[in-house]
């Protein structure tokens, strides 16, 4: 009778140790997780200030005011330190059409084009995108424009970039054509690091509006839909986007702010854990 109490309480005991040993490296664990916040956002923009046209054009682009300006502000007022990467280093454009008033209204003119002068020593200096670790940051995020449609959908070290990030389980976002860049993401083997993926871009409905589809050499939409992406849309010109685990994505200048708040919700929450 006494050695089955002693047999039963070893058991007891092994099964307590295992338990307090669990729960203290799951403690362990989330302390080392929230450290590895970094409460640092990388924005990748554009090094293109042309988007070459199917017939050989060179059409004037950068990177959309609206949506580096609107994400930047953001991630700024939730606290958090905002880096800007360019292929190269090269001093990004902001496409004209993105400040005209006629396209944008005058306030949001105004306000772009203060805010980017207010940035002009970070944007005339951006980091170089092949020396990034992902390991600095919270999140990575492109903002549109044509120019990621025409480099960084080719870029190599954008695709690493986002290789890095996606292994990591950092936040990676994107708005409007900024989703391009998500085409330099291929293996060796030709895999797409973002196949059966959800997610939004600027729409071919969208880009046919705009006056931009003739003559483009293609369309973002149909494209990442040939890739193998889950892609939806909503109404043109309205605030559309997907939260997929750590991919979120905003079809147009409308969903920039969402899509910042939605990062900076996720963000909070690893924070909280």
């Amino acid at each position: 009778m006494t050695t089955k109490i002693l047999k039963s309480l070893s058991a007891l005991l092994v099964l307590l140790f295992a338990f307090t040993a669990n729960t203290y490296s799951q403690s362990l664990n989330t302390k080392i997780n929230r450290a590895k916040l970094t409460k640092k956002v990388l924005i990748v923009l554009s090094a293109a200030d042309t988007w070459t046209r199917e017939n050989g054009e060179k059409y004037p682009t950068g990177y959309w005011a609206e949506e580096f300006v609107d994400v930047h502000k953001e991630f700024v007022d939730a606290g958090y330190t905002v880096d800007i990467a360019s292929p190269r280093a090269v001093k990004p454009t902001a496409d004209p059409k993105s400040l005209e008033v006629d396209v944008v209204g005058a306030e949001k003119a105004h306000a772009f084009s203060y805010y980017i002068t207010a940035l002009s020593k970070e944007l005339n200096h951006p980091l170089e995108l092949s020396k990034i670790n992902m390991a600095d940051y919270d999140a990575v995020v492109i903002p549109g424009g044509h120019g990621p449609v025409e480099d960084l959908y080719k870029d190599k070290d954008m695709g690493k970039v986002l290789f890095a990030a996606d292994k990591s389980k950092k936040i990676i976002g994107a708005v409007c054509h900024g989703q391009g860049a998500f085409l330099s993401a291929v293996d060796s083997k030709g895999n797409w690091l973002f196949k059966s993926r959800n997610m939004t871009s600027f729409s071919d409905a969208e880009e046919i509006e705009f006056g931009t589809a003739d003559n483009a050499p293609w369309l973002l939409a149909s494209t990442l839909r040939k890739y193998g992406a889950n892609y939806t849309c909503g109404k043109n010109w309205a605030n559309y986007i997907i939260v997929d685990d750590n991919l979120v994505t905003g079809q147009n200048p409308a969903s920039s702010i969402p899509m910042a708040k939605a990062i900076i919700e996720l963000l909070s929450k690893k924070q909280s854990l």
